[in-house]
């Protein structure tokens, strides 16, 4: 070996042993977030997707319970009332949920109050199960407000334990795991609901009791990974745990950028205690971080998304699609979904959270006009209800690779350690409340609308993306207090607080 290469050798070593420690350290926190997601947020799809496929195997054992009981059929307004209290149940469930959450997550830890929330998915399991051989269908509505609070739980605290294991440089896409398994619960609900699978009539027992597969796997596998570091420094002052957790998740030398942000933040946060969500309200330096969680939560249940779904079987029987194989080209939809969440992760860290935020509004809004045009014109070609087909789809895309996916990033971001998880708590909130609302309206709103419903979507996605675009700065690859100070300064605004005292300046080289 020549004297230069023996030169080189130590350098190319040590470049090899931190390649194979970082593959170590993304291995690591890839399966960390796999087994925060998969009692977390795939909880909270896959229990909206599979109530829909036994609609009618239900409806047939409400039936048959209430004429055991009472020596009559039950009217069809009772079996209405009752069917959708089994179906809207959950979202009360998530409400309550998601208000206690941000409180269990301060008082036991983000780890921790994922592995006390399967409890809830486990008890429904159980309950569900359990009400067709013992004949009580009140169960099934006990059972599904335990999903809900299940569901509400991991959909406030897995995303607030992602956002606070991820490095800088990665916490986009970690946090994009919040929305990957999201959709991957609905697809995974789709398909478990078909007749080939559990779909069947006497299967649906068995259908709504796997919600308990996923709890069991989370009980299995996040034991293995460590607790929040940010939440052991900063709200335990633990820092050997810290430091313990940050070699875990980041590789043994890999984490020293990571500890000056979070030791920044924690002497920033000295004497101060975890804020309540009323005093979030109160903090005029957070008005406008409050006030983008609230309209960006609403917007995300408000903005259409829901009305595309219920109009989806219209379309593709009108493009003349059979009725028995619509349930198959539905898992279209839901295939969709997932492989934009998946484009969504891997763009957020290049383009940012803006630029893909505010082009899924802008292009919801356009899909929203074509929709209306071509429903209103179904009759006049064979080849429209096409048209009506593709922008079911493309409204879907525009969905998942902006709002779906940069929402729950927007939540971690824009708030720090002592105000994180009451932000968690509103905007968990105002989504399950739009969430009942718009379950509640929408019939309304198509009856008397009809195909001009999209009119009223359109206005909501334009609202949100001129907001996002005049207020929300850009917040890729900055620290949560530059975030924070850009936010007090104005950001890309012009304002000032004339009763705050003198103004501040946006805060430009790093802390």
């Amino acid at each position: 070996m020549s004297e230069k290469n023996l030169e080189y050798q130590p350098l190319l070593q040590d470049i090899t042993e931190s390649n194979a420690k970082n593959k170590c350290s993304n291995k690591s926190l890839l399966l960390a977030v796999c087994a925060a997601c998969i009692g977390g947020t795939f909880q909270y799809g896959y229990n909206i997707s599979i109530i829909n496929a036994p609609t009618k195997s239900v409806q047939n054992f409400v039936n048959q319970t209430w004429l055991e009981r009472y020596d009559e059929d039950i009217s069809e307004k009772h079996l209405t009332l009752l069917w959708s209290s089994i179906v809207s149940i959950f979202t009360i469930g998530g409400l309550i949920g998601a208000t206690a959450g941000a409180t269990l997550a301060v008082r036991f830890g983000r780890k921790g109050t994922l592995l006390m929330n399967n409890a809830f998915a486990l008890l429904a399991a159980l309950l569900m199960g359990l009400s067709y051989p013992t004949g009580i269908f009140e169960l099934l509505i006990i059972g599904r407000f335990f999903t809900g609070v299940n569901a509400g739980i991991g959909i406030c605290v897995q995303p607030l334990y992602l956002g606070e294991i991820a490095p800088r440089a990665l916490r986009g896409a970690m946090v994009m795991g919040t929305s990957i398994f999201i959709t991957g619960g609905l697809f995974t609900g789709q398909v478990m609901g078909l007749k080939e699978l559990l779909g069947k009539d006497e299967h649906w027992p068995i259908l709504l009791s796997t919600t308990a597969i996923p709890a069991i796997l989370q009980l299995l596998i996040l034991p293995w990974f460590p607790e929040s570091p940010r939440y052991l420094l900063i709200d335990r002052a633990d820092d050997f745990g810290c430091k313990k957790a940050m070699q875990q998740l980041h590789g043994m030398n890999n984490f020293d950028l990571e500890m000056e942000d979070m030791e920044r933040e924690r002497v920033s946060a000295l004497g101060i205690k975890p804020k309540k969500p009323w005093e979030l309200f109160m903090d005029r330096s957070l008005r406008w971080q409050v006030l983008t969680i609230i309209l960006i939560n609403a917007a995300q249940q408000l903005n259409g998304i829901n009305a595309i779904y219920f109009y989806a079987d219209y379309v593709f029987g009108e493009a003349g699609i059979p009725a028995v194989n619509i349930p198959y080209v539905t898992l279209g939809t839901g295939a969709c979904e997932c492989l934009t969440a998946l484009t969504c992760g891997m763009l957020v860290e290049s383009l940012g959270r803006k630029v893909l935020i505010i082009g899924g509004y802008t292009l919801m809004a356009f899909w929203c006009i074509l929709f209306t045009l071509t429903l209103t014109f179904q009759e006049v070609s064979p080849w429209v209800p096409y048209l009506s087909m593709g922008c079911i789809f493309a409204f879907i895309l525009s969905f998942g690779l902006g709002p779906g996916g940069v929402t729950n990033i927007l939540i971690t971001e824009l708030f720090t350690q002592t105000s994180r998880p009451a932000a968690y708590m509103i905007a968990g909130s105002v989504n399950w409340l739009s969430f009942f609302v718009i379950g509640m309206v929408f019939p309304f709103i198509v009856t008397y609308l009809q195909q001009y419903c999209f009119m009223v979507f359109l206005f909501i996605c334009a609202l949100v993306a001129i907001y996002i675009f005049l207020i929300v700065p850009e917040t890729k690859n900055k620290t949560f207090l530059e975030i924070h100070l850009e936010f007090q300064s104005g950001g890309n605004r012009k304002a000032s607080y004339a009763d705050d005292g003198p103004k501040t300046t946006l805060l430009t080289t790093p802390l």
